[in-house]
């Protein structure tokens, strides 16, 4: 389908009008890189009148699932460390004797685990970060796993300690080493960011506490909590990173020693790995609202208004990345902007 731009523009300047967000970027490509890029809006409404720009840092919120996590566990798998479908306690000593033990990753990767869905980490387990681990590894589940789909933050904190567990280092270095250095994804890394860095990034939330909107900070409270790393979010990146890193998910690029995930994992993710059950999922990717999966349409959200867009079959991806958290935590005005920024691009 050829791709209308001055529609894509205008749908996302109306969003600027309405307030859905103050700004936003926006890339659409294929195997050869980006076909159509595109800003609008303020970066900081009110302080400045600095317009949005293609590099401006972004707070990824949940997209840090897919690119440290998912990423992450993908080149464990791919290194034959990891069985997806081996109870966590046959490995894990940490979990073994206790219920999250009979779970597996692939339980996991598709919120099927039956984990607890609370993840108000300080209420349940203090704000030792050895004592959040403790009681998110060691809680009774929700419900047996393989019964339901439910999406929980907590899926992803337990699997960046299994990938720190198998790796034996931390989750940020173990992303960087293995899947944004090899992919010279030079502007991605967790928070907080040095002042330098910050000063170009989008704010989200205002802080009640000081009056300001977040900024160079992660939005998520249980990334703040343990120090901005963690498997629920805290990564900032911006628009050019992630394009490289849907083209390697498309097989696109060759890089030095290779990303630590492969084809094989992106083609195991963008699969329906749920059987039954509703909603769909693959792992950790889902069919984008308003598709089929035969429709082979995948996407990603982030809180903070972020989302990646990806087709095999197509052979294409986009990127949208705003900061509506700016004005409201409101999804549906979002939502439908997403939706319909979907349609203009795969149809």
């Amino acid at each position: 389908m050829t791709l209308d731009t001055h529609r894509i523009a205008h749908l996302l300047h109306d969003g600027v009008r309405d307030k859905v967000y103050p700004g936003a970027v926006w890339a659409v490509g294929d195997t050869t890189g980006p076909t159509a890029t595109g800003a609008v809006g303020l970066l900081d409404p009110g302080r400045s009148d600095q317009p949005m720009r293609l590099d401006t840092v972004f707070d990824a919120a949940s997209l840090t699932k897919i690119l440290a996590v998912w990423s992450s566990i993908g080149a464990l798998w791919e290194d034959g460390k990891l069985d997806l479908d081996a109870p966590l306690g046959t490995f894990w000593p940490e979990v073994k004797g206790h219920p999250l033990g009979a779970v597996t990753t692939r339980h996991l990767l598709t919120h099927t685990a039956g984990v607890p869905l609370r993840a108000q980490l300080k209420y349940l387990y203090g704000t030792d970060p050895q004592d959040i681990r403790d009681g998110v590894l060691h809680e009774a589940l929700h419900r047996p796993p393989g019964e339901a789909v439910e999406y929980t933050d907590r899926a992803a904190l337990i699997l960046g300690y299994l990938a720190e567990h198998l790796a034996g280092q931390r989750l940020d270095q173990l992303a960087a080493e293995r899947t944004w250095q090899p992919l010279g994804m030079a502007s991605t890394r967790f928070g907080p960011l040095p002042a330098e860095i910050a000063a170009r990034c989008a704010p989200t939330e205002l802080d009640q506490d000081n009056g300001i909107h977040l900024k160079g900070t992660a939005h998520d409270f249980s990334a703040r909590l343990l120090g901005g790393v963690c498997g629920i979010a805290g990564a900032f990146s911006v628009l050019a990173d992630l394009g490289t890193f849907v083209r390697y998910m498309l097989g696109a690029l060759d890089t030095p020693g290779r990303a630590g995930f492969g084809p094989a994992w992106t083609a195991e993710s963008l699969t329906i790995q749920t059987g039954e059950l509703e909603p769909a999922r693959g792992l950790f990717w889902h069919p984008a609202p308003g598709t089929a999966p035969v429709d082979d349409v995948w996407v990603h959200y982030g809180f903070t208004g972020t989302g990646m867009w990806i087709s095999s079959g197509q052979r294409r991806w986009a990127v949208l990345l705003t900061n509506k958290l700016f004005y409201t935590r409101d999804r549906q005005p979002l939502a439908e902007i997403r939706n319909a920024f979907r349609r203009l691009i795969f149809g």
